[in-house]
């Protein structure tokens, strides 16, 4: 009898647990099917950015900022309020042409702005947050020393290319040997060089020459040297052999600077406009109309306007009794009128085309005592040597020079 009341309890909470669990399975299923799994991407991929995109825009003349802006989904009330907060700091109503403007933009906000106002500074405006932020940064300028060599096949600007540099450079080192080596008539082929020079670069970028710290140039055979010195007491610089005699004379070699010779002095010369054959007294040098002209010794102006066939000119006295004349100017130098005293190097007038001309170009004519001589034959005085107080520095210098310029040796080992 016990048994059997056992049985039956037994049974009846079998009954009641399997009615639990029909009634709790569904309910929980249906929970689990409702419940919606979220997953977290990492972190660092929340907090990346979009990337700044940058538009590179190189402004034109006549371009305005407005322009610029408004034409990149810009209003003008905005760029209105940012050229005002700049305003302080720089004027982006004078949009200098020829430079580079860059847009940085992330997503679809622009966060910034930069403007090239010079090779070596640029203006950066951060346009992240209400109140626009402008400051100028300078980029980083790096001054190189650097060797380069050559060996002349025709020309120097040739060769000078030749070795992955510009033809300012040849320019630069021809006017350095102009009194010594004629670079129209005397190079040959085998000819050799060796020069240091100052690159500047400006943010990793080649910028400019500075100056040809030293140079070797071997001729036809006969080795020609030049060292730049500083005087510690002026700052006036020079070139020098290694015996401290300078590369100069007392007359510039030519009044233009990096230009070349047209028409040569001669007796007898066919005329390009009247057709007859007569003396040429002076060195035509062909340039642009507006290159300076540059007197080529201190002296007075004795003359200064114009003249008949030969245009607009200068005629300058100098010491020793010695006269130049600069004729078919397009324009007279600043300052430049009969009685004013100029120096060496000054500019007095302009290339033109003024007179019985043909042509831009400049005639320079030297007279001594009166007579007419050949500018570029004329075997004037060196200028003044080096004096003794400055040697020993002088001396160290060079010392130091050849010795940057001789490594490695093979270039003169023929010699």
């Amino acid at each position: 009898m016990k048994f059997r009341k056992v049985r039956r309890l037994v049974l009846l909470f079998s009954l009641v647990a399997v009615l639990i669990l029909i009634l709790i399975l569904p309910f929980t299923q249906r929970k689990k099917e409702n419940r919606t799994e979220v997953s977290f991407p990492p972190a660092d991929v929340i907090l990346t950015e979009p990337p700044v995109k940058i538009e590179k825009i190189t402004i034109t003349s006549g371009q305005t900022i407005t322009d610029l802006l408004t034409a990149r989904g810009l209003t003008v009330s905005q760029v209105l309020n940012i050229s005002n907060q700049v305003k302080p700091v720089y004027d982006l109503a004078r949009l200098p042409a020829g430079r580079e403007l860059r847009l940085l933009k992330q997503g679809d906000n622009f966060i910034g702005l930069e403007l090239d106002l010079a090779p070596e500074r640029y203006l950066h405006l951060d346009l992240k947050e209400d109140q626009v932020t402008a400051r100028i940064i300078d980029y980083p300028v790096v001054k190189k020393l650097v060797l380069i060599e050559g060996r002349i096949e025709d020309s120097l600007i040739s060769a000078i290319n030749k070795a992955g540099e510009q033809d300012l450079l040849a320019l630069m080192l021809a006017e350095i040997f102009g009194w010594e080596i004629d670079f129209y008539i005397d190079l040959r082929k085998g000819d050799t060089f060796r020069l240091l020079v100052e690159k500047k670069y400006i943010n990793d970028r080649f910028s400019s020459y500075e100056q040809i710290r030293a140079a070797y140039f071997i001729n036809q055979g006969h080795l020609y040297e030049a060292f730049r010195f500083t005087y510690p007491d002026s700052g006036q610089t020079d070139y020098f052999d290694s015996k401290g005699n300078s590369l100069r004379r007392e007359f510039l070699k030519s009044p233009l600077k990096y230009t070349r010779v047209s028409s040569r002095f001669s007796l007898r010369r066919l005329h390009p406009i009247r057709k007859i054959y007569r003396p040429h007294y002076g060195v035509d040098f062909a340039a642009p109309v507006g290159t300076p002209v540059q007197a080529t010794a201190d002296g007075v102006i004795t003359f200064a306007g114009w003249n008949g066939g030969a245009g607009r000119m200068v005629k300058i006295k100098h010491s020793h009794s010695y006269e130049t004349m600069y004729l078919h100017l397009s324009r007279l130098g600043p300052g430049i009128y009969r009685g004013a005293r100029v120096r060496s190097g000054q500019v007095i007038g302009y290339v033109g085309s003024s007179g019985e001309s043909t042509g831009p170009h400049l005639d320079y004519r030297l007279l001594y005592h009166g007579q007419y001589v050949n500018p570029l034959g004329w075997k004037f005085q060196p200028a003044e040597p080096l004096g003794e107080k400055y040697r020993p520095e002088f001396n160290q210098q060079v010392e130091n020079l050849r010795q940057l310029l001789l490594y490695p040796l093979p270039l003169f080992t023929d010699y």
